[in-house]
């Protein structure tokens, strides 16, 4: 896992200046970078010289085409879904370190953007690395098993209070869990939001990017 490199669509700052941050969205499973790539031009205006980058996660979802996992997700076992994110977390955190060289900016000029799957592996590699991230944003998804925590980036989670995939508990869990460690996190429901990035949702991550990454 760990020798696999992870591709997948970058896009430049919008100011056209060289960038000063940058951000990584980690798509759900089932889905490809380009999914979440379509977030940037709603953060354009609060976020104008950040770099956006959107890997592929590592493997195919079987018959799926061009679908990617982050891991195989053969139940919603925790024991699984923790195994599954451990296992996963080298090949990222290898693209991580490679893109920050790629764009000269360090840990505490990037930020770590998920959706529910990708917010799962965001936070698993967000919080064991020993120098904080700027922050991280996870909409729709979970901390899964009991993970290292090395240090303590500011944590948003956004999650719909209809979601039928990855339950509003999963990250009512999350944010009480890391609270307790002594990390700022907070949580948004979105109002009769199912699994999905609600428009508020949508706002209120833009606005928090800006906080971590531009002092907004």
């Amino acid at each position: 896992m760990a020798e696999k490199i992870l591709t997948g669509p970058r896009r430049a700052p919008a100011s056209g200046q060289s960038p000063k941050g940058l951000i990584v969205t980690l798509h759900g499973y089932g889905s490809n970078g380009e999914d979440l790539s379509s977030l940037a031009p709603y953060w354009d205006r609060l976020l104008p010289d950040m770099q956006f980058s959107s890997p592929n996660a590592p493997t195919h979802v079987p018959g799926f085409g061009e679908m990617y996992q982050w891991f195989a997700i053969e139940s919603m076992d925790p024991i699984h879904l923790a195994k599954g994110a451990r296992e996963a977390a080298p090949v990222l955190e290898a693209f991580l370190e490679a893109e920050m060289a790629r764009f000269g900016v360090t840990k505490m000029e990037t930020a770590l953007v998920g959706f529910s799957q990708g917010t799962m592996m965001a936070l698993q590699v967000g919080l064991a690395s020993k120098e904080p991230y700027a922050g991280i944003l996870g909409f729709s998804g979970a901390l899964v098993g009991n993970p290292e925590i090395a240090s303590k980036p500011p944590v948003l989670l956004v999650h719909g209070d209809q979601d039928d995939v990855v339950p509003l508990a999963a990250s009512q869990m999350a944010q009480r869990y890391l609270s307790a460690a002594g990390l700022d996190a907070r949580l948004h429901v979105s109002p009769r939001a199912t699994h999905t990035i609600a428009m508020d949702g949508l706002q209120l991550g833009g606005a928090f990017l800006a906080r971590v990454l531009n002092g907004a």
